[in-house]
């Protein structure tokens, strides 16, 4: 599923506070985003529509049907697709190249990819 900035942005405060009403996230988004109601209900709409949040009556409660981890992992599929012709080797080159990560983020990553092999 994809999900454009704009529905991402809402879907955070949905997976932060999950159940919460549609009142309580347009107060909520306007506090945080800038928003006002109107604009916070359209994309709402647009997330329902989608079935990546569901509306559950009495009040409107907003309740996520997806998880921030499988965006993420779609998200990074994609760009991995768009950016690197799905070559993961060249993604995490050019993450490589361009971080300067300590001793202890590289020991972190080694030890990610040993678990992988495992």
């Amino acid at each position: 599923m994809k999900l454009f900035d704009s529905e991402l942005r809402l879907m955070e405060l949905i997976w932060d506070e999950d159940g919460i009403t549609a009142k309580e996230l347009s107060l909520r988004a306007a506090e945080t985003i800038g928003w006002n109601k109107n604009t916070t209900y359209t994309v709402l709409k647009k997330l329902v529509a989608k079935d990546a949040v569901e509306r559950l009556e009495p009040g409107f409660h907003c309740v996520a049907r997806i998880t921030r981890e499988q965006v993420a992992a779609e998200e990074t599929e994609g760009l991995i697709s768009k950016l690197y012709r799905g070559s993961k080797k060249a993604f995490f080159a050019a993450f490589l190249q361009r971080e300067n990560l300590s001793d202890a983020e590289l020991d972190e990553l080694r030890a990610m990819i040993d678990r992988h092999e495992e």
